[in-house]
């Protein structure tokens, strides 16, 4: 398969997940791209569930959202974090409306990708997910916390394996 010439499947083939950063900032202008990207992301009924919240580093939240995931020490080193929730009271179907979730983060990633930035998409602080909504000072009847991006200017270069489509596919075809 030649992707030379296919800026998408060149960005969804060449995007990882970069864990480490440099300590330069990250413009507004690139933070609300990727938001705009999450935001063009497809739901059913066109519903829109997700929220976000931005957190420049050094905002006072980093702390308290870094002692909420064994991944901390990226929460703490992100230039920006982005955490992704989801709107309770726009929701029609749990299902639906988290798969739609995950739409909008990978847009972002590959918002992020696209403008030469490193991110991460973090779940694990998932496991702590009421006292990470608790540190972003966000109602737990309204709102749930379905990931949290971090990113920044690339420390390192991304690398990852794929399992070999044959073993994916449930029959041949």
């Amino acid at each position: 398969m030649s992707i030379r010439h296919n800026e998408v499947l060149q960005a969804l083939f060449r995007r990882r997940s970069i864990r480490a950063y440099t300590r330069d900032p990250v413009d507004r202008q690139s933070v609300e791209t990727i938001l705009q990207a999450g935001r063009w992301a497809p739901s059913g009924l066109n519903n829109q569930p997700w929220r976000f919240m931005v957190l420049f580093a050094g905002d006072s939240r980093q702390e308290g959202l870094a002692e909420c995931t064994r991944y901390g020490g990226i929460v703490r080193k992100a230039r920006v974090l982005i955490p992704v929730c989801i709107d309770k009271a726009s929701m029609y179907s749990a299902t639906k409306d988290h798969q739609s979730i995950g739409a909008c983060m990978q847009n972002m990633l590959l918002a992020v990708h696209s403008l030469g930035l490193g991110g991460v998409w973090l779940g694990e602080i998932l496991n702590r997910e009421e006292r990470a909504l608790d540190v972003l000072g966000l109602d737990r009847e309204a709102y749930g916390l379905m990931a949290v991006l971090a990113l920044g200017h690339p420390a390192e270069e991304g690398k990852s394996e794929r399992k070999p489509l044959g073993e994916l596919l449930l029959e041949e075809w």
